[in-house]
This record gives structure tokens, C-alpha cells and sequence, in this order.
């Protein structure tokens, strides 16, 4: 949808994967004179949009790894098995065209039909609630991403855990723009690869301070990055085999294995639990109830069995969440400290 009919962007929108990509002209390819990457080009079948299917990739307005652009393009880096890459997608009368830098470009190329949802099959979903239905409806263009990659999206679940969205995404930029790279390629300003596993471990203890990130999670990201290279093994596992890889480490739980299989595999059916939110959210929307824990929430959605993360994604694009009735979660920046 377009125009003033689109819906707009909400918090809860946001969280539900919904990244505004501007419209841009239809033949505008920025940066013609700037150092040219390796291109592919791909034709979904049926809608994509681009802001729909990579938006749960990015993490906050000044992600240092995600930007969008006037021209209609989103750009991203990676840190992939063969280097770190800078992509460029933009969508261009049906057809996706993806421009990609530096050592890992081949590779972020060879997957970018996955990264735009090829594998994804968003015709098995039936709605089983008018206003899930007509949420769909609403977003014709919703697929789920997969990057078959494992850190990118486990060290920023990390530093999500039990505290606000904004301290996170703070944290997450403070820390890539500090100890990662610049973004191979014309990229836009102030963009950077995220740090390689053994860059995080050497990451000082005043630095996660600093960065507003106790120990607790710092102790976690330490102890994945030590294991890196198992853990980006699990994107050759099911989904639910990578989860028990995940949670193997001390601190990562089912919440933060949902989070990163969503991304890393495209699973459908990974309901992220025990999430402040979510079960409220589920529980209004599909019940009317605004009281709804994890087990109230697993059993709305128990007729989206296999889609209940497609199920889940679609409440939240809904923008249908209870009034508050609480004051926000208080911010603590122990940075300040």
C-alpha cells in the first residue's frame, strides 16, 4: 500500500520488522561514478518489501550495519565465513538487484535470494483471526529473511536481554563503530562491520562499561565469541537442533535462541518466549486479554502451529497493542556510573 492509506510506522510496528524504505525513483542507481561491486540480480514471485523482509535485521535508527537511502536502497554489512561484505539491494520493477564489496561479496550474493525470502513459503500461513488476516492483507510483501549467519544476530540479542530496546541499540552501535571496521565499498558514511569474534573477546571490561552493558551480558558475548565458529555451524541444523546448540551456552536461553534463529534460518514457527511484551501484545490482540503470560500466548497462537513467528509478526505489524498502564521500563545507563 501507498500513500496516506500506508500504515504508519508505530514502535510496535518497528519491532515487528517494519523498516521504512523510501520510494526513490524507478531507475535511480546512486553512486555511478564510485567504485562498482559485484551485482545479481534475482525475480521473486510475488510481492517483496524490502522494508518488510530485512527490517528485523536492523537495530535501531543509527544501526552502524543497516541504512536505508532516498534512492529506494538498503545497505548492509556483514561479517560472512569469507569476509566482511557491504550489500546494496534495491528493488526495481519486480526485481531485485543486489550490489555487494569487499572479500565477502561473492558469498553475500550466492545467498541473496534466501536474505530476500526465497525459501520462505508465505502462502502455507492461513489466518485464523480477521484481524491477522487483514494485517496480512495489509503487508502482501512480508517474507522472512535468512542469513544463514549465526553472530550477527546472537550479539545484538545478547545485549537486548532484560533491558530497553533504546540501551541495547546504543550499546550495539557504540560498540561496532569502536572495535569493527569501515564498510568495504561506497557504503554511506559511518558505516562498519561488526568486530570478529576474537576482536569482542579482547574488548576491555571499561569499554562494555562504557558502552552501558553489565556483566552479565558482556560474560555471555564472551563466552558465544569463544565458540564462534560452532555456533555459526548451526545454521546447517534445524531449526530446533540450532536452538539446543545456542542455549548450550551459559546465558543464552530460549528467548535469545528464537530471536536468532528468526533471522539466521527464516524459521516460521520460533514464537520468541518469555519477552516482557509479547504475551500482552498476542493476548489483546487475538483475546482481548491484557494480562496474557507465555503459556496464555502459546495457546492463541497454537492454531499458527509451524507459522506462530509469521503469526506473531503480522500481531505486530497490526499496530493492535493494549493501553499502557504502567510507566515505560526506567532507563539505567551504567555507562554513567
Amino acid at each position: 500500500m501507498s500513500g496516506r492509506f500506508a500504515p504508519r510506522p508505530t514502535r510496535t510496528t518497528v519491532r515487528g520488522g517494519h523498516a521504512v524504505v523510501p520510494g526513490g525513483a524507478p531507475d535511480a542507481v546512486p553512486r555511478q561514478n564510485s567504485e562498482p561491486g559485484l551485482v545479481r540480480t534475482w525475480t521473486p514471485v510475488g510481492p517483496l518489501d524490502l522494508g518488510l523482509v530485512l527490517g528485523p535485521l536492523r537495530r535501531g535508527p543509527g544501526d552502524p550495519a543497516f541504512r536505508t537511502t532516498p534512492d529506494g536502497s538498503v545497505w548492509r554489512t556483514s561479517r560472512t565465513p569469507a569476509g566482511p561484505g557491504t550489500l546494496r539491494v534495491a528493488l526495481r520493477g519486480g526485481v531485485a538487484r543486489g550490489e555487494a564489496w569487499g572479500p565477502g561479496a561473492g558469498w553475500l550474493l550466492d545467498r541473496l535470494p534466501d536474505l530476500l525470502g526465497a525459501a520462505d513459503d508465505p502462502d502455507a500461513f492461513e489466518p485464523r483471526h480477521r484481524l491477522v488476516a487483514l494485517a496480512r492483507h495489509r503487508r502482501p510483501g512480508l517474507r522472512l529473511v535468512r542469513t544463514g549467519l549465526v553472530m550477527e544476530s546472537l550479539i545484538p540479542s545478547v545485549l537486548e536481554q532484560k533491558v530497553t530496546t533504546d540501551e541495547a541499540y546504543r550499546a550495539w552501535r557504540s560498540l561496532v563503530r569502536k572495535f569493527g571496521e569501515p564498510a568495504p565499498g561506497p557504503a554511506p558514511e559511518r558505516m562498519y562491520v561488526m568486530p570478529a569474534p576474537r576482536t569482542w573477546a579482547l574488548i576491555p571490561s571499561w569499554e562494555w562499561h562504557r558502552a552501558g552493558v553489565d556483566d552479565k551480558r558482556a560474560a555471555t558475548i564472551l563466552r558465544a565469541v569463544r565458540v564462534a565458529a560452532r555456533l555459526e555451524e548451526a545454521v546447517g541444523l534445524d531449526p530446533v537442533q540450532a536452538r539446543r546448540r545456542l542455549e548450550l551456552v551459559p546465558g543464552i536461553g530460549p528467548w535469545t535462541s528464537a530471536e536468532v534463529v528468526q533471522r539466521s534460518h527464516g524459521c516460521a514457527d520460533s514464537v520468541t518466549v518469555g519477552d516482557l511484551h509479547l504475551p500482552g501484545i498476542v493476548g489483546y490482540a487475538l483475546a482481548g486479554d491484557w494480562d496474557a503470560d507465555d503459556s496464555v500466548m502459546l495457546e492463541l497462537l497454537e492454531p499458527y502451529t509451524g507459522q506462530r513467528h509469521r503469526a506473531a509478526r503480522l500481531i505486530l505489524l497490526s499496530g493492535r497493542t493494549p493501553p499502557r498502564r504502567a510507566p515505560k521500563m526506567p532507563r539505567v545507563d551504567i555507562g554513567l556510573l
